[in-house]
């Protein structure tokens, strides 16, 4: 039997020259497919395009104007001010979002003082892979095996999960996280009039005086409450838009390297629906629910109760170090 990847390159020889594939994507035709109830670890959420799942990590372009790497898209995971701890399934087809967990139990971020848990959208940069397999000059560890991570400091709409998102870049910091290197992408949503007249870093503190640094230690200290200790950044800075876009397009040649089948690695999917030249990777979105056996349809149940210690603030001195207020206990772990 003649695979449909075998068809199409046969009669469609061109379509080699469409390597990135950002131009003429439809995004209105995106949509969303969620299955179960929120803050539970059977909760998933596919991306849809045209009524068929598809990958957002693998199947939405990375680069929304073709010749302009300074934007990107991005979806959100975590809108801003919630604290579920939502991320993108690497070892699943097609890469639904889900509930991560620690110790089998859906994992949230507290809120500390002053900012209420997420304080900006965080989401993925799709078509990027932060490489696992060698380290990284610039740090010295290799990549954690995710798309790259990004926060958009943007003041436009309140976001959801699962939208994707056009933003500039202005800079990233690079962050050890478990032995490995964890970019976060400081970017601003393009329909924001801030975006207009930033184009670094430097220059956000000029319009938003001190919430760059705030990030930066937000990054530092977040895990703090829950026994973890402080996060390193490597240079202890932020790194420029130039160097950060460099680094983005080159995770996008690391990312083609693994949806192509010539770099391999354990727990990731690599299932997409958008190029058929990379057959060890292609399969034809109105196929991929029932190979997969992705629910045909959404199915929202009423979402999981919190655990009632997410609702509360905690508090960090000038070290970083916990501060016990009198009456409360720090339950975090």
């Amino acid at each position: 039997m003649v695979s449909a990847c075998a068809l199409f390159l046969a009669s469609v020889p061109a379509f080699a020259s469409l390597v990135r594939g950002d131009d003429g994507f439809d995004y209105s035709s995106l949509s969303l497919r969620e299955v179960g109830a929120r803050n539970t670890m059977d909760w998933r959420m596919w991306f849809e395009k045209d009524g068929q799942p598809i990958s957002p990590w693998h199947d939405i372009p990375l680069y929304p104007f073709a010749g302009n790497e300074s934007i990107i898209n991005y979806y959100i995971e975590i809108p801003r001010w919630s604290d579920g701890k939502i991320e993108t399934k690497r070892n699943e087809p097609l890469n639904p979002i889900f509930h991560d967990d620690t110790d089998g139990q859906p994992r949230f971020v507290a809120s500390v003082w002053p900012h209420k848990s997420y304080p900006f959208h965080y989401g993925s940069i799709p078509q990027t892979w932060e490489d696992s397999t060698f380290e990284l000059p610039f740090t010295g560890y290799p990549g954690d095996n995710d798309p790259m991570d990004v926060f958009d400091v943007t003041s436009i709409g309140e976001g959801y999960v699962g939208e994707v998102r056009q933003a500039k870049v202005l800079g990233g910091l690079a962050m050890i996280d478990d032995e490995s290197t964890d970019w976060k992408v400081i970017v601003v949503d393009i329909r924001d009039p801030l975006a207009a007249v930033v184009d670094t870093v430097a220059d956000l503190e000029m319009y938003r005086p001190s919430l760059a640094q705030s990030f930066y230690d937000w990054f530092i200290y977040y895990k703090v409450i829950r026994g973890k200790g402080l996060n390193h950044i490597v240079g202890n800075d932020f790194q420029n838009a130039t160097f950060m876009s460099h680094h983005i397009a080159e995770s996008h040649g690391y990312w083609r390297n693994l949806v192509r089948g010539e770099t391999k690695v354990n727990k990731i999917r690599i299932n997409q629906t958008s190029n058929p030249t990379w057959c060890k990777s292609y399969i034809p979105s109105q196929e991929a629910a029932a190979a997969f056996d992705i629910p045909a349809e959404s199915n929202v149940l009423p979402p999981a109760e919190r655990p009632a210690k997410y609702d509360r603030f905690y508090y960090l001195d000038t070290d970083f170090a916990t501060i016990d207020v009198p009456g409360e206990v720090i339950d975090i772990e």
